[in-house]
């Protein structure tokens, strides 16, 4: 199954240029080329797409959960139909390794199909007050429009993550995603069109614009929910501006995730781990491995395996077959991870592979691996959100504990241990929402996806993802 792709403004059920005509374009960020001109949605285009939300929002929410549940699940076997047509553009506008791409194809369609199972299982409750003859009866209703924010870095699961829930809970939809990665989303429009979302329930408006047109939804009209995922500077200015008018809102914002390693811990399994949590989607994902604090008495075997690991991932164009680390997305992202290596080389750091130039034009970064690294380096102090992974050795148990609980963020973590009880205990006292024990992957569509501290509010995924849509509403009655 193929689609053709039309770089527009989806609105209404309609594909549209912007008002004022305004374009951008989109690049390869392998060849730093560009490959697509897109349609740069300004503030009317904004206010077109939340109206046309709002019009359609009482119908959808008429619909019944089957129905809805119905729609949803053709979404996702369309998807997987779909899945080598949607990789490979996530591989041209976002530069990941195919097998990445693919992977997260998987991973994004999966939201589709579990939350057609959550929209028949909407929260009710009914009972009998205990002080009177009065019965309560609890109702979910949908929150109403919803204005949902996403990022560059998994450009089809960041989307579809929050559109599920939100179609599940019966509320319509207003896109804005990342001008880096727009394609996806437009091509994501069109396969919920023909799955049979209904007109006006899902619109899209990618913009270069981002600033002052989802100032204005929020601002104005009929927005009632926020969702947004990306950095956490972004992040506290959104709800900022959304406290004015009261909008519900949920935020997943930036990680700086920690990896333990024990000295029971079995080192292969370990590496193995550390390759997952760190590489996966070119090591740039909030829920990455950022910095890697490794018992004295196994950092030598650690950094020797990892590295060696390191030194086999093949670098190159996401395109080409047996490449597992593209590029980074943007030259921003490629310099920022140029000096945040520098200095923590600067400060004493010990490169142990990597940080070696590529050849070739596009935004490479070899993967790096720096020992000796300070438990108060700066390195450790922000997302890195690239290939490179610094190593601190501890000796003591609550000591690890206190740096990897020493940052604002807390999203994710990872501890490798050979006890169980161990690996639970030193879990329940990290301060993140999500804990990767003996596994260098936690996300999955069931689950709770979310942080603690300035990582964000709320949680995607899983039972909880679809209450993030929804309202609560109390009926007293005495029949």
């Amino acid at each position: 199954m193929t689609y053709e792709l039309t770089p527009k403004l989806f609105i209404d059920g309609a594909w549209e240029p912007a008002v004022d005509g305004s374009t951008f374009t989109v690049e390869n960020p392998a060849t730093g080329e560009p490959i697509a001109t897109v349609a740069n949605a300004g503030i009317d285009d904004g206010r077109r797409a939340a109206a046309a939300a709002a019009a359609a929002g009482p119908d959808w929410a008429a619909r019944t959960p089957r129905h809805r549940a119905e729609i949803l699940r053709a979404v996702f076997d369309r998807m997987i139909a779909a899945k080598d047509q949607i990789a490979d553009l996530i591989v041209a506008e976002n530069g990941k390794a195919r097998t990445d791409a693919l992977a997260e194809v998987d991973y994004a369609a999966e939201f589709f199909r579990w939350y057609s199972e959550e929209a028949v299982r909407l929260p009710g409750y009914l009972t009998q007050s205990p002080t009177s003859e009065r019965r309560i009866i609890e109702l979910s209703q949908p929150v109403g429009v919803a204005l949902l924010l996403t990022p560059w870095n998994l450009p089809a699961a960041m989307i579809t993550r929050k559109i599920a829930p939100a179609l599940a809970a019966g509320c319509t939809v207003v896109v804005k995603p990342s001008p880096q990665t727009p394609l996806t989303a437009l091509l994501l429009a069109q396969i919920l069109h023909d799955a049979g979302v209904p007109t006006g329930v899902v619109n899209i408006i990618p913009t270069s614009r981002d600033i002052e047109v989802v100032a204005d939804l929020i601002d104005h009209g009929p927005v009632r929910a926020v969702s947004f995922t990306g950095s956490t500077r972004v992040g506290s200015a959104l709800l900022a501006q959304a406290s004015r008018r009261i909008l519900n809102t949920s935020m997943e914002l930036g990680g700086n995730a920690p990896f333990l390693v024990f000295p029971d811990a079995d080192i292969d399994a370990a590496v193995a781990g550390a390759l997952q949590a760190k590489m996966r989607h070119n090591a740039e994902a909030c829920t990455a491995a950022n910095r890697f604090y490794v018992h004295d008495t196994v950092r030598t075997e650690f950094v020797d395996k990892l590295a060696a690991a390191f030194n086999a991932l093949r670098v190159g164009p996401g395109t080409e077959p047996g490449v597992q680390v593209g590029p980074m997305a943007s030259a921003a992202a490629k310099e920022s991870i140029e000096n945040a290596v520098q200095i923590a080389l600067d400060g004493g750091g010990k490169p142990v592979t990597g940080n070696t130039p590529h050849p070739g034009p596009g935004y490479f970064f070899t993967p790096t691996l720096i020992d000796n690294i300070a438990p108060d380096a700066d390195i450790l102090g922000h997302e890195l959100f690239g290939p490179v992974a610094p190593v601190v050795e501890f000796t003591d148990t609550d000591d690890v504990i206190a740096w990897a609980n020493s940052t604002d963020m807390g999203l994710g973590s990872y501890i490798f241990t050979g006890t169980l009880q161990h690996g639970l205990r030193v879990a329940e006292q990290l301060d993140t929402g999500m804990v990767g024990l003996n596994t260098g992957i936690f996300s999955d569509p069931a689950a709770p996806f979310g942080g603690t501290k300035q990582s964000g509010i709320g949680r995607e995924g899983g039972r909880h993802g679809i209450t993030e849509f929804l309202e609560t509403k109390y009926i007293a009655t005495t029949w």
